[in-house]
């Protein structure tokens, strides 16, 4: 016979697991976010306006973007389609003027790493006002 009074143990909740989970999941947020530095290249965004904008006196550098991924620039086709050509071009259209504005006209069907080759290109050279090319839906007839 056992005379000894029982201790009733009162029932507690086990943190430690719970702080391991929570650890984990901070981590695991940590390390999938991605951090981008969107400073890099600045891009004019287009104001919708009611009166068409002054013409200025200083024609853009226009660098466009073929279906297969080719570049132009002012309309000379490049050799090729590497950065390396890209660059070369731009160089010898800007000169020293890194003021100059440059517009980037891509084809709609062309791929977007195509673009951001030339974008990035652009970026890397020091040109700060880049300009990207599009053009209005017109509209249907039905109401």
């Amino acid at each position: 016979m056992n005379l000894k009074p029982r201790r009733n143990e009162e029932p507690e909740i086990n943190l430690v697991s719970l702080i391991d989970v929570v650890l984990m999941l901070v981590v695991f947020f940590m390390l999938s976010s991605q951090f981008i530095d969107e400073g890099r290249v600045r891009i004019r965004l287009p104001q919708a306006e009611g009166a068409p904008s002054a013409k200025s006196q200083v024609e853009p550098i226009v660098v466009a973007v073929t279906q297969g991924g080719s570049y132009r620039v002012n309309d000379k086709e490049l050799i090729n389609s590497s950065p390396e050509t890209l660059r070369a071009a731009l160089i010898r259209e800007a000169g020293e003027d890194r003021t100059q504005r440059v517009t980037v006209r891509a084809d709609g069907r062309a791929t977007h790493q195509s673009v951001i080759t030339a974008m990035d290109v652009l970026g890397r050279l020091g040109f700060t006002e880049i300009n990207i090319a599009t053009v209005r839906d017109e509209p249907t007839g039905q109401p």
